[in-house]
């Protein structure tokens, strides 16, 4: 696993094979932030990865200079793991939480122009993800959510849904509180 471009490119991320993870590829990732590149200042943007895993999705927006980026996972090992490549990558924007995403979610007090999620594909409820990103307040008004899924989820009749896209077995849901005309 690499960071695709930005401050960081190319450096090597090596997480430990027995994290309880799913990294998004190296190919989907690219695509991902091809994608974002059109719509996003990344300088400007405040990020949460939710289910951030080994955290490769949240160095990549620093790595493309995003303000903040808040990375949630439940594992301790995972969090653990990212909390040392911030350091050794020399990251300060990047914060670290341990949580479980939903509770975080319900109780959430911050807003975000940007929130990612890569919930564990057979997670109970991942269809009810975006309803409660919504709900929670958690993105700005311009804000994009993201969700990575299975290819047998469609979100196309979501109030927010905005567009999908397909990288093999990788699906990329986005969804915008103001949608363009």
């Amino acid at each position: 696993m690499r960071i695709i471009a930005g401050s960081l490119r190319g450096r090597r991320l090596n997480p430990p094979a027995n994290l309880p993870v799913r990294p998004t590829t190296d190919m989907a990732r690219e695509s991902l932030f091809n994608i974002l590149n059109n719509y996003v200042d990344f300088e400007d943007c405040s990020v949460m990865d939710l289910f951030a895993g080994t955290g490769a999705v949240s160095l990549e927006f620093v790595s493309r200079g995003a303000r903040e980026v808040t990375s949630i996972d439940i594992n301790a090992a995972c969090t653990d793991y990212m909390k040392r490549e911030t350091e050794r990558l020399g990251v300060n924007n990047m914060h670290v939480v341990r949580a479980d995403v939903f509770d975080l979610l319900r109780r959430a007090n911050r807003r975000f122009d940007i929130v990612f999620a890569d919930p564990p594909y057979a997670l109970e409820g991942l269809e009810k993800l975006p309803d409660m990103v919504f709900e929670s307040g958690v993105l700005s008004d311009d804000g994009i959510f993201i969700l990575e899924h299975p290819r047998d989820y469609s979100f196309s009749e979501h109030p927010h849904f905005w567009q999908h896209r397909n990288y093999g077995k990788v699906n990329f849901t986005f969804f915008a509180n103001k949608l363009e005309e």
